[in-house]
């Protein structure tokens, strides 16, 4: 085990050796094992916005055993999907990667302002696959917030009292916020505290804008002269507000870019001290190929191989 593995599972000595074992799982596997930095293959977007909408740019997609393939080839530290497409996958890749299981999912067929996952899968479903982890969804701003938080703690005691990792996705929305402010630089830093405080081992939240979405938060931004001109600077201050960096915070990849954009966002995240990223649309929407020659070069910019 690398000392940077073994810094990053001192911050969770509170918990039991089968969490830490579980985190230090996926901190070890693939390309990027024993750097600290993370290339997460999430594919719940199935569920979240429609097959046809997820899958059609590359039909492969359509298929469980692609996703599986693609992280493991590529050489992900883990691959994260619901219920569904890890129980039908699972059985042909056994041990070959880490898994999280994602258990809450919302659909778009009625999309509401104050969204509301629903529960999907158990951490007993978890365990029965054999994953390493547990991953939830929570919506800070939205008026179900307060069901989220309370689903999501009672679901993260049971996971750390059965040796798993919690990793929680933090997406601020509702009809308290507007559009821009769901990836304000202040909205992003509270959620990832909230899912700091929620006991989540790995926070995954969007990458943050400048904007300054509330009144009282932006007289301290101001007053303080916190710095968040920058890229870097915003992920170095999102990842300061997960307990000063002594919890993983990874960001999500979004809809589908331009190679050389997403590319530069995942320098920022290095250069800002973020732990890594977790790519869906961007990867498994491009042929196979091109897909892992994509995250290959991700996970170089995370190595410092590529500057």
């Amino acid at each position: 085990m690398t000392e940077r593995v073994r810094q990053i599972l001192s911050c969770y000595e509170s918990d039991n050796p089968g969490t830490r074992t579980n985190l230090a799982r996926l901190l070890n596997h693939g390309r990027l094992g024993g750097t600290g930095k993370f290339v997460i293959l999430p594919v719940d977007q199935g569920f979240e916005h429609g097959p046809a909408r997820s899958f059609a740019p590359n039909p492969d997609g359509y298929d469980p055993d692609y996703h599986f393939q693609l992280a493991i080839e590529a050489g992900c530290n883990a691959y994260a999907a619901p219920l569904g497409f890890i129980e039908a996958g699972v059985p042909n890749f056994l041990g070959e990667i880490p898994l999280i299981l994602k258990l809450n999912n919302h659909d778009v067929l009625y999309d509401e302002k104050d969204p509301l996952s629903a529960v999907t899968g158990s951490v007993d479903d978890a365990l029965r696959l054999g994953c390493s982890a547990v991953g939830f969804t929570i919506y800070p701003g939205s008026t179900q917030a307060r069901i989220m938080y309370e689903e999501a703690r009672e679901i993260a005691k049971e996971a750390k009292s059965k040796g798993l990792a919690v990793v929680l996705w933090s997406y601020p929305r509702g009809s308290s916020l507007s559009k821009e402010g769901e990836t304000a630089i202040d909205v992003v830093t509270y959620a990832a505290q909230i899912a700091a405080q929620l006991g989540a081992h790995i926070i995954k939240v969007k990458l943050p804008s400048a904007h300054i979405e509330l009144g009282e938060a932006k007289k301290v931004y101001q007053k303080h002269h916190i710095p968040i001109e920058t890229l870097p600077d915003r992920v170095r201050h999102v990842v300061q507000s997960a307990f000063n960096g002594k919890r993983i915070v990874i960001f999500s990849g979004g809809p589908r870019s331009e190679d050389e954009a997403f590319f530069a966002e995942a320098r920022a995240i290095r250069d800002g001290g973020g732990f890594g990223s977790i790519i869906g649309r961007n990867s498994f929407q491009r042929q196979k190929a091109e897909g892992m020659a994509f995250l290959r070069t991700v996970m170089q910019i995370y190595a410092g191989e590529i500057q």
